[in-house]
């Protein structure tokens, strides 16, 4: 208690005080007193000792006072007692709240921040006593927590209208960004804004290891990665590296200086766009005066580009453009340290270090040597140039080494302290006042003294300036002096002074780049004037006709119509029904431009309007005028009606009927019908010329044009027509067009050629068939009692007709058509009538299995029909089936007009199709099971009723017959556009799109611009340019893709190999997976895979067949290989067959010699070509993290399981492999793949890529869509989605070769015959592809 007295004595200062003691002393007793505490004893004397509710309420306040609110609050919330911190300040008093909190679980106490005001409010917070500052703190630090809940309402008055400050406060708090100092568990927030500070930290850390990562990559300098828009190098550090090795380089650049042209179409850029590029490229760090110069000479920004990063010194480059780890100056790597310094010097002027490294070998190592075949290069001179020779400079009696002691004793009085004789043969002279822009530069000119001296002075500069700019000075020197000097002897003093005097006006105006670029670059181009011209390979045309009667020709026509075979083909004719109509056939035509015939099926419109026609000219003297092209769109109805025709005029095929098809021809000058297939006839008018003019022109000679079976509106026929109709447009009287169909919407084409101001006139035609009685889907059930599948068949009452068809949906029932057929069968036999029954599905597949279930009917002769099956195949159909036995035909729609069979009697309709369809925003191309189109329906219905009356049974519903389209949907509007588009600037036409929108139904504006743009990925087009591949895709009849193989594989050496891939691609894969086999089908398959990926695996398994054939194994054999192997014994027959057309139409066009065919192989580049083939079908290989496995000799790396490779387009995103590929497993890809080609994507449950090849980084430089350099720096991007990293030169250099290799096709194309082994182009690609660009 002693302490305790003390303590009270030293308190009591003042009376007032006294109180105050007393009241602590009873305190520390534990007892209650009515006296004031410490903090009341702080807010002064108070007359009558009012308490502190009364200080800080009011005198009528009975509510609970701030501070105790906020305590209760803390203690609700389990945080700790609050802290307040009470200061004293000039204003007055303040007061600091501080609150902590344990963790529950760790017991680790976090303490905030006091809750502090803004200064710019703190006179709220300022009170004249310690009490009042300490509830106003108390209000403020509930409010933080608690500005969400009406907390106010149970303040005293003063600190409820306190509160409604604090809100106004709060409102500009949350606009600036402090809406977390509001919230209500501030310990919650502390831990997310640490969280979140942590992660900006690990975010910036990683950018700076990211930064530090990119110094070692080229053009690490211009990475832009701390302005806030994420990781520059994202996506790039795990981008496939591309690298060259030095030799293959030097080959690169000497090709490039032998054969490049820039801009050899010599297109035009607008003032406008060469302004924006000059724009752009100085801010990438360029000099405007060389991108000026460059936009002056490029056609565009890439070869803008491309053309600086070939002709701009290396000292003068961005940093950016520069190779990893650039170090100006440094060579590579030698063990000769004097060579290599000997180097070095020679480069000091400004001459490319590389080719400094090339002319000093050259010049057997001899420095002066080399110095002086640098300076020949520079100025322009040949070894053999037009130098003077030393002895006619020499003055009589003085030897050269007389006059350069003479000469350096001269210049060494002459310019003292500033020269510097470096050795006996140099002597250098410091220039004075040398400046770029304000910067003084140390300039020092070298002079050797050269083997011709003193004819000739070898200069060097020694100064930090550009290579441009020291090269300029010498050359510009060296000029001077051939101009005044030429003929004295001492000129070292004249060249140095005029050095001098024009040393800083060369600095400012160095020239162009084109006068140094032979010695600043190892890669320079020739003139342009050397490169030679591609010669057009445009047909000579035709003789127009002379219609002039020749009575000889009436007086043949007349004894023919004598003949008793002719007179008793005519009667045969007379019965048809298109007999009836023969006059007004004739007349329609001659008076009208346009001429529509329309008839039903058998109305013998295919086989006699031509004929009609004919003869009528021949009744007019003019027959010999007459050439008729007759289209039809199968090769099948084109040989059959040139075969029936030729028949009913009692002629042999090829004399007055004849036909063209590809890759056959049977016609000749006595031909006055020639049946040709639509591609054919496209073909002859795009060799015609660039102009509708030439068009018009190749036809002169034809009289009539007849387009058969317009309603199925094929891509061909729909392109003929249009151009037809633009010949027609210009010359109206050129020839006569006829239009036939068997059902044809008649209005719409009239209105198409009657718009162009042409007289159309139309023609019906009745048909020639019998009552046909439908059958639709609940009649089929009714009548076979089917109840659904195999098990579900009884007698017993089952399900309702409607439930019944409802089981079945919209999927083909084989087991239904069975029941149809045995129940046809049976209704027929029963009433004695013969005739066959044609069944009409949607697919091969689906004919197939049709068959199969039919075939276990004895009674039966069942057959297929498809497009693909052989001829002789096809013309199964056609004979009699054998005795007791009923035809049944199972066909594609190719029955519907295309073939017709005589007794079929009954008709059943699954009422499918399959069309190809084309999404165009996707490049998705699909074969789909459609509902065919009500008029396709009909046709199949009218095959019941050409020889009797028949049936038709349809398996669907009369409601689904009313949803079907009326007529199919015209091809162009479903198929991709890349051929036709191509086809149409081959003919000269630059606007694809304004020419494709005048057909008859335009496509869609965004299928031809996707179609344009594919076109440009491939190499087809180079802007709106074609390029010589492009030309040649356009005459091969085949897919873009596999015509773009062909050519390729004639350039390389592959012909033979890639004849036969396209040919697979163009029939099928020659392996079979039945499912109950497919796992020994698959192992099968794999025999023949050497990891090359699906299409050479379908090759090799192709070749041994082919190999076995060849070595005489017969039929049983050959089969007996295809059955152990699952290989389809007619698939590859087909290969075989197509292999040939491919070849003769290959030889027609001029790339292929008549004795071609056998070709070399190489696997690493004829896997190349194949993928090439397919751009921009790419699938970009993304393999997972490394994993590695501990062994004795180390850690090995382990390979990536198959799942965990991922595969990526550009449209589709993540794509999967397809199970039945030969790939689905693999675990790596050999020949450093790093890319996928695919020829097919297939959408399921997922989308996935089928018939793969793998491929490597120059594989997908060389051949696939534009290079676009990348200007941080950070490598190539190839067709705008795949990354490379590496030096930007790189795909300059491949680039360029690039568009040799185009020039290489155009050769071929001038000289068929011409042997390409040799040439140094395609062996450097091949060396490229196969070493992944590196050195042997």
């Amino acid at each position: 208690m002693v302490k305790k007295g003390k303590g009270k004595d030293k308190a009591a200062p003042a009376p007032a005080a006294q109180p105050a003691a007393s009241s602590a002393k009873d305190g520390a007793k534990g007892k209650k007193t009515g006296g004031p505490s410490l903090m009341e004893q702080a807010a002064g004397p108070v007359a009558g000792k009012p308490t502190v509710k009364q200080i800080i309420g009011g005198s009528s306040w009975t509510g609970k006072l701030p501070v105790n609110l906020f305590n209760e609050y803390c203690q609700k919330q389990q945080w700790e007692k609050p802290v307040y911190d009470v200061r004293k300040t000039p204003e007055g008093y303040a007061c600091f709240v501080t609150i902590a909190a344990k963790d529950l679980k760790t017991r680790e106490l976090t303490t905030l921040e006091p809750f502090k005001i803004h200064p710019d409010h703190k006179q709220l917070v300022t009170r004249p006593t310690a009490l009042e500052a300490r509830h106003c703190a108390a209000t403020y630090a509930l409010f933080r927590v608690c500005s969400m809940q009406n907390k106010h309402t149970v303040l005293p008055p003063d600190y409820k209208s306190l509160w409604k400050d604090f809100q106004a406060i709060k409102q500009q708090d949350v606009k600036d960004g402090k809406a977390w100092q509001y919230d209500a568990d501030p310990f919650k927030t502390l831990k997310e804004r640490q969280d979140t500070k942590a992660a900006a930290e690990k975010k910036r850390k990683e950018a700076e290891a990211a930064k530090e990562k990119a110094k070692a990559m080229p053009g690490a300098a211009g990475l832009v990665l701390g302005n806030g828009s994420g990781n520059a190098m994202k996506g790039w550090i795990t981008a496939p590296k591309i690298e060259m090795g030095k030799r293959s380089r030097t080959q690169i650049e000497a090709l490039i200086q032998k054969y490049v042209v820039w801009n050899p179409n010599k297109v035009q850029m607008p003032l406008s766009q060469r302004k924006g590029i000059t724009d752009e490229l100085s801010k990438l760090g360029f000099r405007r005066s060389h991108v000026e110069e460059a936009t002056s000479i490029c056609k565009d920004r890439e070869e803008t580009l491309e053309w600086l990063l070939i002709h701009v010194p290396e000292d003068d480059l961005p940093r950016w453009a520069l190779p990893e780890s650039y170090a100006a100056g440094i060579s590579v790597a030698s063990m000769d340290l004097k060579k290599e310094a000997a180097i070095k010097r020679l480069s000091e002027s400004g001459y490319a270090l590389d080719l400094c490294a090339r002319i000093f070998e050259e010049a057997g190592n001899s420095e002066g040597r080399a110095a002086e075949l640098l300076q020949q290069r520079l100025v322009g001179e040949s070894e053999a140039g037009t130098w003077m020779s030393a002895e006619d400079l020499l003055p009589p009696g003085v030897t050269a080494e007389e006059l350069w002691e003479d000469e350096v004793a001269a210049m060494e009085s002459s310019f003292g302290d500033h020269f510097k004789q470096t050795s006996p043969d140099i002597i250098q002279v410091k220039l004075e006042s040398v400046k770029n822009g304000n910067k003084a530069v140390d300039t020092a000119v070298q002079v050797r003294k050269s083997p011709n001296y003193p004819a000739q002075l070898i200069f060097t500069v020694v100064a930090q300036l550009p290579a441009q700019i020291k090269l300029s000075i010498i050359k510009q020197a060296v000029a001077y002096l051939d101009e005044s000097y030429s003929e004295e002897p001492m000129k070292i003093f004249v060249a140095i002074d005029w050095i001098q005097q024009n040393v800083n006006d060369i600095v400012e105006r160095p020239g162009k780049l084109a006068d140094i670029a032979s010695v600043a670059s190892t890669a320079s181009e020739v003139p342009n004037d050397s490169r030679p011209r591609r010669a057009a390979r445009f047909q000579r045309p035709p003789k127009p006709i002379s219609w002039t009667p020749d009575p000889q020709s009436r007086e043949e026509w007349m004894r023919r119509n004598e003949n008793p075979a002719f007179k008793k083909m005519v009667t045969k004719r007379q019965s048809l029904p298109a007999w009836q109509v023969q006059d007004d056939i004739i007349r329609t035509v001659r008076e009208n431009h346009v001429t529509i015939i329309s008839g039903e099926t058998g109305s013998g419109k295919s086989t006699q309007s031509m004929q009609f026609l004919l003869d009528d000219l021949y009744d007019r003297g003019l027959g010999k005028c007459a050439n008729m092209l007759v289209t039809q769109p199968r090769r099948i109805s084109a040989l059959g009606l040139a075969d029936r025709v030729a028949e009913e005029r009692c002629t042999r095929v090829g004399e007055e009927v004849g036909y063209a098809i590809r890759g056959e021809n049977r016609r000749s000058n006595q031909t006055r019908i020639t049946f040709v297939t639509t591609g054919v006839l496209l073909r002859r008018l795009q060799t015609s010329g660039g102009r509708i003019e030439d068009v018009a022109a190749s036809l002169a000679d034809v009289s009539h044009i007849v387009i058969d079976e317009v309603h199925e509106r094929s891509l061909d026929t729909d392109f003929l027509l249009t151009i037809v109709r633009e010949v027609m447009r210009m010359r109206k009287d050129l020839l006569k067009l006829v239009l036939m169909s068997a059902t044809l919407d008649a209005a719409s084409f009239k209105t198409y050629f009657t718009s162009s101001g042409l007289d159309v006139g139309l023609v019906e035609i009745s048909g020639r068939t019998y009552p046909v009685e439908d059958y639709y889907l609940d009649d089929i059930v009714s009548m076979t009692g089917f109840k659904g599948d195999v098990g579900d068949l009884d007698d017993s009452k089952g399900d309702s007709m409607g439930k019944t068809i409802q089981k079945l949906g919209h999927r083909i029932n084989y087991h239904l058509i069975a029941e149809t057929v045995k129940e046809i069968d049976a209704d027929l036999a029963y009433h004695d009538k013969p005739g066959g029954i044609l069944i009409f599905l949607p697919g091969v597949a689906e004919i197939n299995q049709a068959c199969n279930a039919l075939r276990s009917v004895s009674s039966l002769h069942v057959l297929p029909l498809h497009a693909s099956l052989e001829t002789k195949e096809q013309k199964r159909v056609f004979a009699s089936p054998p005795p007791g036995k009923r035809k049944v035909v199972v066909a594609t729609n190719v029955a519907e007009t295309s073939i017709t069979i005589d007794d079929i009697v009954a008709v059943i309709d699954s009422g499918k199709v399959k069309e190809t369809t084309y999404d165009p925003q996707n490049n998705m191309r699909k074969l789909q099971e459609n509902w065919a189109s009500r008029a396709a329906c009909k046709q199949r219905r009218g095959r019941a009723g050409r020889v009797q009356a028949g049936k038709c049974y349809k398996l669907y519903t009369r409601n689904l017959e009313q949803q079907m389209a009326e007529r199919p949907d015209p091809e162009i509007r479903r198929v991709p556009l890349e051929q036709m588009c191509l086809s149409v600037r081959a003919m000269g036409m630059r606007d694809v799109a304004a020419f494709l929108a005048r057909s008859p139904t335009p496509p869609e504006s965004t299928a031809v611009e996707g179609a344009i743009k594919l076109l440009r990925r491939m190499g087809a087009l180079d802007g709106d340019e074609m390029t010589a591949l492009g030309q040649q895709l356009a005459m091969i009849p085949a897919d873009l893709r596999c015509a773009k193989l062909m050519v390729y594989g004639a350039i390389f050496g592959c012909l033979d190999d890639s004849v036969t891939i396209s040919a697979i691609l163009s029939t099928r894969s020659p392996f079979m997976s039945p499912s109950d086999k497919r796992d020994q089908a698959k192992e099968a398959r794999m025999r023949f895979s050497k990891g090359d990926g699906d299409l050479l695996t379908d090759l090799e398994a192709f070749r041994q067949w082919e190999e076995m054939r060849y070595d005489g194994a017969g039929q049983r054999q050959l089969r007996a290989f295809c059955d152990d192997n699952f290989l389809s014994y007619l698939t590859l027959s087909d290969i075989s067959a197509t292999r040939m057309q491919y070849y003769t139409a290959l030889k027609e066009i001029g790339i292929v010699g008549s004795n071609e065919m056998a070709s070399g192989r190489s696997m690493a580049l004829l896997r190349a070509l194949t993928a090439s083939a397919f751009s921009p079908q790419i699938a970009r290989i993304q393999y997972p993290d490394k994993k590695f496995t501990s062994t004795v000799s180390g850690a090995k790396e382990l390979d990536p399981e198959a799942r965990m490779i991922k595969y990526f387009t550009q449209e589709n995103g993540r794509v999967f492999v397809h199970p039945s590929s030969t790939l689905f497993d693999s675990q790596g890809f050999s020949g450093s793949a790093t890319f996928l080609s695919y020829f097919t994507m297939i959408s399921t449950s997922k989308t996935f890529i089928r018939d793969i090849t793998p491929f490597n980084s120059y594989t997908l430089l060389l051949f696939s869509g534009a290079i676009t350099l990348d200007t941080l720096g950070r490598g190539l991007v190839v067709d705008e989605w795949l990354r490379l990293r590496g030096w930007a030169r790189l795909g300059v250099l491949v680039s360029r070769l690039r568009g040799m290799v185009d020039d290489v096709i155009a050769l071929k194309i001038e000289n068929p015959g011409l042997d390409l082994t040799d040439n140094e182009v395609i062996k450097t690609v091949g060396k490229l592809i196969e070493l992944d660009g590196l050195d042997a």
